[in-house]
């Protein structure tokens, strides 16, 4: 839990509720720590006020549902995903869950429901991204939830709710990689490495992987980059564009800073793509672009929400290609904690021989 922003991760007894309507209460196994929920912690703006349980990537056994949940039963292994998505809005309708327009209806009603899920000393506990993975249990909403084969460990289940579904989303979904595209991939973390994995896999010719960590570069080549450049000590517009014949197909800003995304832009072909994946914390920084260069250059430029992805969908597809040894998710988990150990473990994802850390010990 988080008690006052900046304060750190500490474990406390608190109360969970039973499961009512659609939610459903889950015995957490694993616990990834993503970059966003560090982020959170330590803002005094967060959307999501202290006293709050973080933690959004998450894997584990359900436990319990309420009376009006009907996909779920207790025992069934499942991964959290913080995509709300309320079922019935036009975006829900149109397979578009991450533009959900009511992403709150997954959430439990005030009105309804005077007992928070979440309380402590009978106050209410912020439940972060209606989550509150960094805990032994969770009370989520059903829909927050996909079912994953009981062979899947958790460690690696875990990821595929945030770090795999927006990395490889982003390839697969919002660009629809083809074979032959060329591919630039910005900032070789978690999220990268599966971008890049996702690339090789759809049949890019050219896999570019960018970083200022050569240890990162050579782990990006055993993911399926066929090139990396060090941004911090190249020119890494001019050696994309050099090693592309002119600029790649696809660009993708992970770390998501103003410089990164131009960086991107300029690494493109003309009627190249740049999709924006990542946001640095406190990225406020103002993308200056060039209306004519733009137009002339035929260039386009996204951001992405979780890779564009629909987890009920495209969770099971990774799942599964885990299993069949034809996806890599061993080789992202390079610490396992317990859960007293989050700050420590928020600690060494600055050594750039660490991809993931996930909580295992709970």
């Amino acid at each position: 839990m988080v008690d006052t922003p900046g304060g750190g991760f500490t474990v406390q007894d608190i109360d969970i509720a039973e499961p009512v309507g659609r939610e459903v209460l889950v015995e957490v196994r694993a616990a990834g720590l993503c970059h966003t929920d560090l982020t959170l912690a330590r803002q005094s703006t967060s959307p999501y006020p202290p006293p709050v349980v973080l933690g959004h990537e998450i894997a584990g056994a359900v436990v319990a549902v309420g009376p009006h949940a009907t996909g779920f039963a207790p025992g069934d292994h499942v991964v959290g995903c913080l995509v709300q998505w309320c079922g019935t809005c036009p975006a829900c309708r149109d397979d578009r869950p991450y533009q959900c327009h009511r992403p709150g209806a997954t959430l439990r009603d005030p009105e309804r429901h005077r007992l928070p899920r979440l309380s402590r000393d009978g106050h209410r506990v912020t439940q972060g991204m209606g989550l509150g993975g960094f805990a032994q249990r969770a009370l989520v909403h059903e829909n927050q939830l996909t079912a994953v084969p009981r062979r899947l460990p958790p460690a690696p289940a875990a990821l595929l709710g945030c770090a795999v579904l927006t990395g490889a989303g982003s390839a697969l979904n919002a660009a629809r990689l083809r074979e032959g595209d060329t591919v630039a991939v910005i900032g070789a973390g978690g999220v990268g490495l599966n971008t890049i994995a996702a690339a090789e896999r759809a049949g890019a010719s050219r896999v570019v992987a960018v970083d200022v960590h050569d240890v990162r570069l050579r782990r990006a080549r055993a993911f399926g980059a066929t090139d990396v450049v060090n941004s911090a000590t190249t020119d890494v517009v001019a050696a994309v564009r050099d090693l592309t014949g002119g600029g790649v197909r696809h660009a993708f800003d992970v770390v998501g800073t103003a410089a990164t995304a131009d960086r991107a832009l300029r690494m493109t072909a003309p009627g190249g793509d740049v999709y924006v994946v990542g946001l640095a914390a406190g990225g406020t920084g103002e993308l200056s672009l060039s209306l004519p260069r733009l137009l002339l250059r035929q260039k386009r430029i996204q951001g992405l929400v979780m890779g564009s992805a629909t987890p009920r969908r495209d969770i099971p597809r990774y799942a599964e290609l885990y299993l069949r040894g034809r996806m890599d998710l061993d080789g992202l988990v390079s610490r396992r904690i317990a859960l007293d150990g989050i700050d420590a473990g928020y600690a060494a994802l600055r050594d750039p021989e660490v991809a993931r850390v996930v909580v295992t010990s709970f």
